[in-house]
């Protein structure tokens, strides 16, 4: 068995490195409305490399502008984080097209997305590609 990565072996503060992964959809009733409709919604898991804490934030579309505000939503609550680790989605072939939608979100920013990683120092990394051992942390709480 090979070592754990320095990102998970050294003591750091919590959600310092971080991985990110999205599920989802699932369909919500909104109470508010008196006819209740069913909206769609996504789970963001950000899981803390050091102390495997788990963070659950909501997505209400796979825009860059929903995920820039979850992550301004996470940073508020568990301070700045100075990595993501995401997988590639090259474990997401023959799944839900969601996915691939991310995938192509976080692959191909858009100037927005770009602009606010490149102010708040975020590194974004991604796993090797076709090695889905490699997100072990990170898609075992999926």
């Amino acid at each position: 068995m090979g070592n754990l990565p320095c990102e998970r072996v050294n003591i750091s503060s919590t959600f310092t490195i971080a991985g990110l992964d999205l599920c989802g959809p699932f369909l919500v009733k909104d109470k508010s409305q008196r006819k209740k409709t069913l909206n769609k919604v996504y789970i963001c898991f950000c899981i803390c490399f050091s102390t495997k804490a788990i963070q659950l934030e909501l997505l209400s579309d796979l825009t860059s502008d929903a995920l820039i505000a979850t992550l301004k939503r996470f940073t508020s609550r568990r301070g700045k984080c100075s990595k993501f680790y995401t997988d590639n989605a090259s474990n997401s072939l023959g799944a839900n097209s969601i996915l691939k939608k991310f995938h192509k979100l976080i692959n191909f920013p858009d100037e927005n997305l770009a602009k606010y990683f490149v102010s708040e120092n975020i590194d974004w990394k991604f796993i090797p590609p076709k090695s889905p051992h490699f997100g072990g942390l990170v898609g075992r709480q999926v």
